[in-house]
């Protein structure tokens, strides 16, 4: 079954429950009064494609003191230097795809690159199945990128909290419970939902955030992990 993929339709979902409206970054719809609003209060902001998959089209943009602003694409960078200069380009943005705009997040880093965990949980097909998370890792961004979805490095994730010196075990524990949380929350509106791969992120301040809820995650990076009964737990929830 396809369940609709909209970034607004879920965090519209996910920010009904107080308990998970602290764990999302602040989040409007692209217009133009949210936009000024945003960016005032943000010097650096992210726009996304409500439809969008794989990271694609999701853009930065920062505010400088020089009054010009500066706008990365995956490896990209182009300067605005004025705020008309701005308006134009995101009239043209906006023209023919929705999006969202949201506060940036300064992610813990390894190695100076960004990272964030992909945490798959899953329920099997009886009705009153209860969610499990059934695996999990570390995605890093590659160089010069500010998202992970362009990454040919996966790790454990203790071992990435290690690293980023962002926490253990109590951390793991804590983004799993977010993501059961999270789960639960949207099968209110999905009810024959029965897997998702949320991203989750963890701040330079250790601040737990959650980035969205995949409905048809890649399994592949699963594969490529060296312990291998992650990979083989998923297979058999999505069977039963």
């Amino acid at each position: 079954m396809l369940f609709q993929r909209d970034k607004w339709l879920q965090y519209r979902a996910l920010s009904s429950v107080p308990l998970l409206a602290s764990r999302l970054p602040e989040t409007q719809l692209l217009e133009q009064e949210a936009f000024d609003q945003m960016l005032l209060q943000h010097s650096s902001v992210v726009l996304k494609p409500c439809d969008g998959r794989y990271g694609r089209d999701i853009m930065f943009i920062r505010r400088l003191k020089t009054g010009t602003y500066r706008i990365q694409n995956e490896n990209s960078t182009i300067t605005m230097q004025n705020r008309d200069e701005l308006q134009d380009w995101l009239d043209q943005v906006g023209k023919d795809r929705e999006y969202i705009i949201q506060q940036r997040l300064y992610l813990a880093r390894i190695q100076q690159r960004p990272f964030d965990l992909r945490v798959m949980v899953q329920r099997q097909k009886t009705t009153s199945s209860v969610w499990r998370v059934t695996g999990s890792y570390a995605k890093i961004a590659s160089r010069g990128y500010l998202v992970t979805n362009v990454t040919n490095r996966t790790i454990p994730v203790l071992k990435a909290l290690q690293l980023a010196r962002a926490g253990g075990r109590k951390q793991l524990l804590q983004v799993e419970r977010t993501a059961l949380l999270a789960a639960k929350s949207l099968e209110v509106h999905y009810p024959d939902l029965r897997q998702i791969g949320f991203d989750i992120g963890i701040d330079k301040k250790g601040r737990i955030w959650i980035i969205e809820g995949n409905y048809r995650p890649d399994l592949r990076p699963f594969r490529r992990l060296k312990d291998s009964s992650m990979y083989r737990r998923i297979l058999w929830y999505q069977k039963h």
